[in-house]
């Protein structure tokens, strides 16, 4: 696994499953989109644990706690080409590295993020991962 692509911040493609979708009863994500890796965490074992969030062209919808992403992030991140973006943070995808049948170890990411937008958004999750609502898990 190229270990550029698990760095925080970092963007890439990946076939996110929304949480609407999966009450639905969807196992997949419909499309690839651009997500942001916002955690990955290394365990004893070699096992990495990964959280990734979503990016959305189309404005967040009621039940959804997004953040726009500002115009210089979005360059920083690969996105340019995209427009007006927001990361949705009321809802995440789990995966685990070594495991995973959607990250593709050749991957280059699209783009990366600054620390202070990443320090930004985790300190926006901080009350998702107390609380663990909105985890959309997949093995």
């Amino acid at each position: 696994m190229n270990p550029d692509l698990l760095r925080p911040g970092t963007v890439l493609t990946y076939p996110y499953l929304w949480l609407r979708e999966q009450k639905e009863g969807e196992t997949e994500g419909r499309k690839e989109r651009p997500i942001c890796m916002v955690i990955a965490l290394k365990t004893g074992s070699g096992t990495t644990h990964l959280m990734l969030l979503a990016i959305s062209s189309k404005p967040p919808i009621r039940e959804q706690d997004a953040i726009e992403i500002p115009e210089i992030e979005r360059r920083r991140g690969g996105l340019s080409e995209v427009g007006t973006s927001w990361i949705v943070i009321s809802e995440y995808n789990y995966d685990v590295a070594e495991q995973s049948f959607y990250l593709r170890p050749d991957q280059a990411p699209l783009g990366r993020f600054s620390r202070s937008f990443v320090a930004l958004l985790a300190a926006r999750l901080a009350p998702l991962l107390k609380s663990r609502t909105g985890r959309v898990g997949r093995l």
